[in-house]
């Protein structure tokens, strides 16, 4: 037997005052359970103990109710879930006034956050189970009245689609998609009723320009009165109004990007009403204004205007992204996915587009400053060979003269991967992957409350870097957001984003978020560190215990003391005295006692030759100074002699020469002879038969 949808269920109930059985379908009001929801409150501000226990018992009993919910049997849930309207309204309030992503909070008990995450968990099945048509084979309803169900009994909308898409989009995105895809597939009319809520959007951007003061007459449908035209700009507003258009402004981008990153065939709609164009020349007015306005402010309220400049950048960066995602959707998209003859519709479109915004140039800078324009124009000429030169050049030059005109020069910002599929088309990463290339604008230019610098700190500002963000996210630790402010260069606008959004690298991600800050060691003492003229000296009273203060001279010397004292000081003559008066005791004679007579003279014999002691040689010799003179004579230089008397000496020279050495062979001669080779040379002369009359005589 075939099971049959919920919607062509029925049963059967017994009237008790007639006794008879009706027969009633599955989906009816007597098949609802009285029970009344509560609806929900947000936590005060305060830390009143009153306050938060009121706040507790209420959300418990919200949990026990939406749990007691889920575990209904399918035909009562649904029953439940269309005849309850006490269930309606507590979602609605849970929708309408639960906190955002973005907002400030403070520390927050544990009990409290256990019971929040509890909360948000079961409101978040409930619509998934509301979402969804068919829960098993046996449990399903058919999907034309799903969709029915759902749009005339108000399940959805699209400010409760919506609120789902910013409260529940981050950590549920495929099950948000597939969420929200299957509502608006089984019931069509959902694209109608968005299509009819895009002025209503529209018009937050008109609400904001005339909050301040920037919406002309052309923009409003009747004139003004003279007395009603003041410009009021934001620069005059109060803190408080300028506060609240500046929450106004990031709750309403955040809302609406989480919308299109989950749901981007909404795109189509959007661009329907001109939203590019709307949202670029909203950009271009408001953003100047504004950041002119927090910078201008008196720093009394520091910390308030470093919040609102934190979210209006975070605002920006928004509105860029949804101009993107909106451009990718219709234009970049479906020219990668579609052959070479479909394209051209999407290539003009795309000119269009640009072409109508060329005349913002701050948002034409910052949009290319996030997503590079000449890489989609590279885009465009890889898919079309018929692609319009003069336009796609005319746009290029007009991003350029935006650059020029805001008086920046573009950053080195590493584009998007392109890949190549299968058949040989190019394709891009989507919007939200491209982001993630991107580095936030360097807001030195700005110097505004919240400005942040570039170089490493330390010290009280680093203090304040890190107050700045726990301010806004107090249940991070200060361990923590020093490591994301060292990860982006003390970035403090950047670091918030990344939390905010969970974009933190992979290093960040692995630390715990509640860490402390680590203890700073000790520096080095400058005792031990130091270094001066009394390094390790007798006078460093840092490396010794003990000094001789006597050696230390206090005060200025006087010279005239110093010299008299050192001529007064004869230590050094008494020294000297005993080594001097040695050499003044000369011993003449030896005397020699009788009886210790140790030796003779007669003992005393050697071969020594005595003849000559008596003769003294050389003392009658006549002294003369003229001995040195005779023995060599006066003689002229030889440079200052002429040559003749040069060559006359020479000869002199040599016969002296010879004359010395023949005398030398004549007294050598004469000394053999009267010496011990005297008697050989006569025994020699003598075999000659020669005379030799002198040894003869002899």
């Amino acid at each position: 037997m075939p099971v049959l949808p919920l919607d062509e269920l029925q049963f059967t109930e017994k009237d008790s005052l007639t006794g008879k059985t009706n027969t009633l379908p599955a989906l009816h009001p007597r098949n609802k359970t009285d029970r009344s929801f509560v609806v929900y409150k947000p936590l005060p501000g305060t830390e009143d103990p009153a306050l938060v226990e009121e706040f507790l018992e209420r959300a418990r009993f919200i949990a026990r109710d939406l749990d007691w919910l889920l575990a209904l049997p399918h035909d009562k849930f649904w029953c439940q879930v269309i005849f309850d309207e006490s269930l309606q309204k507590c979602l609605d309030s849970y929708l309408r006034h639960a906190p955002r992503q973005f907002d400030t909070r403070t520390d927050l008990p544990a009990e409290v956050k256990e019971l929040e995450k509890h909360l948000h968990r079961n409101v978040f099945l409930t619509f998934l189970r509301m979402s969804t048509h068919k829960e098993s084979k046996d449990h399903f309803i058919t999907p034309s009245v799903f969709g029915e169900i759902l749009y005339n009994n108000f399940l959805f909308d699209i400010p409760k689609i919506l609120d789902l898409c910013v409260l529940f989009g981050k950590g549920n995105g495929s099950l948000l998609q597939k969420m929200i895809g299957n509502i608006f597939t089984q019931q069509s009319n959902y694209f109608n009723d968005l299509d009819e809520t895009m002025p209503t959007i529209l018009q937050v951007f008109s609400n904001i320009l005339h909050a301040c003061g920037l919406q002309g007459e052309e923009a409003s449908g009747s004139p003004q009165k003279l007395e009603e035209w003041v410009r009021m700009t934001p620069k005059g507003l109060p803190l408080q109004e300028l506060k609240d258009i500046v929450l106004y402004i990031c709750d309403s981008c955040i809302t609406l990007f989480a919308f299109l990153d989950i749901f981007p065939s909404a795109c189509q709609t959007f661009q329907k009403h001109d939203f590019c164009f709307r949202l670029a020349a909203f950009y271009e007015m408001v953003i100047p204004e504004l950041e002119s306005a927090i910078k201008k402010r008196h720093p009394e309220n520091s910390r308030v205007l470093s919040d609102l400049w934190r979210r209006l950048c975070h605002s920006r960066k928004k509105m860029v992204e949804i101009f993107h995602m909106v451009v990718h959707q219709l234009c970049l998209q479906p020219i990668l996915e579609s052959s070479c003859d479909n394209i051209q519709a999407y290539i003009e479109e795309f000119l269009q587009i640009f072409t109508s915004v060329l005349q913002e140039t701050r948002f034409l800078r910052d949009y290319d400053e996030l997503f590079p324009l000449a890489d989609d124009v590279s885009l465009l000429q890889q898919a079309s060979s018929v692609l319009d030169e003069t336009r796609t050049s005319y746009i290029l030059q007009a991003v350029e003269s935006a650059w020029d005109k805001t008086g920046r020069r573009r950053k080195t910002v590493q584009g998007p991967p392109v890949y190549e599929t299968a058949t040989g088309a190019v394709t891009v990463p989507s919007a939200s992957e491209q982001t993630e290339h991107f580095e936030e604008q360097d807001h030195l230019e700005c110097a505004g409350a919240a400005a942040a610098p570039v170089a490493p700190v330390s010290g009280v500002e680093l203090d304040s870097l890190i107050s700045q963000v726990k301010d806004l996210l107090p249940d991070l630790g200060e361990g923590f957001v020093l490591a994301c402010l060292e990860e982006y260069n003390y970035n403090v606008e950047h670091v918030i984003n990344n939390l905010l959004e969970d974009k933190l690298g992979a290093s960040i991600q692995m630390l715990d978020r509640t860490m402390p800050r680590p203890v700073k060691p000790d520096p080095t003492p400058l005792v031990t560190s130091r270094c001066n003229v009394f390094q390790d000296d007798e006078f460093d009273v840092f490396s010794k215990e003990v000094v001789d203060v006597s050696r230390i001279q206090k005060g200025k010397r006087s010279d005239k003391a110093t010299t008299k004292s050192l001529l007064n000081d004869k230590r050094l003559v008494q020294e000297q005295r005993e080594r001097y008066n040695q050499y003044s005791v000369i011993v003449e004679e030896v005397p020699v006692v009788s009886g210790d007579r140790l030796f003779s003279q007669e003992d005393y014999e050697d071969e020594y030759d005595d003849t000559y002691d008596g003769n003294q040689v050389g003392a009658n010799d006549a002294d003369s100074d003229d001995e040195l003179i005779s023995r060599r004579p006066f003689t002229i230089p030889q440079v200052l002699r002429p040559k003749e008397e040069e060559e006359q000496e020479d000869e002199e020279d040599e016969e002296e020469a010879m004359e010395d050495r023949e005398a030398t062979k004549v007294s050598h001669l004469e000394f053999w002879r009267e010496g011990r080779g005297g008697e050989a040379i006569l025994r020699f002369e003598q075999e000659k038969g020669e005379a030799a009359p002198e040894r003869a005589e002899e």
